[in-house]
């Protein structure tokens, strides 16, 4: 039963608490077609949660993806410069024969080394990003749908 009490305007209005039992009341009377109504409702609004998650979660896959391909570039870019140098060192080499092709070596010593530093950190980004399949939303929507399933069968 609702009390009526008016309000500080004068107009009559019923409590919260009063509202809150009137709901309570109006849910214990649902009918079936309600309840049915409401779980898939609210299994419809689960799916979607988690595909926003399976979307977010190959985006995430696909910028590891996208820096291990340009450390990669990186790479490669970098051990180009090492032939190049390795050339020159060659040339150098034929052209005088001693200490200009040793430094020529050095530098591209150095430069390869980078170049193997970068397509060690690229590959780690890249095997970051593979498989691209969502697997942390997908183990979330086996578990969501067993819960489902068992307290359907309740």
């Amino acid at each position: 039963m609702t009390s009526i009490k008016p309000d500080l305007d004068g107009h009559a209005r019923a409590s919260t608490a009063d509202r809150a039992n009137d709901r309570a009341n109006d849910r214990a009377n649902d009918g079936a077609g309600d309840l049915v109504r409401r779980a898939a409702q609210q299994t419809s609004e689960l799916m979607r949660a988690e595909l926003r998650l399976a979307v977010a979660e190959v985006k995430e896959k696909g910028k590891h993806a996208g820096l291990g391909a340009g450390m990669f570039g990186g790479a490669g870019l970098v051990a180009l410069y090492g032939v190049g140098a390795l050339a020159a060192a060659a040339i150098a080499a034929l052209a005088l024969v001693l200490p200009v092709w040793a430094a020529a070596l050095i530098i591209a010593a150095v430069l390869f080394a980078g170049a193997g530093a970068l397509a060690l950190l690229g590959k780690r980004q890249t095997d970051r990003a593979v498989p691209p399949v969502p697997t942390d939303a997908l183990r979330e929507t086996r578990r969501d749908v067993t819960e489902v399933r068992e307290r359907s069968h309740r």
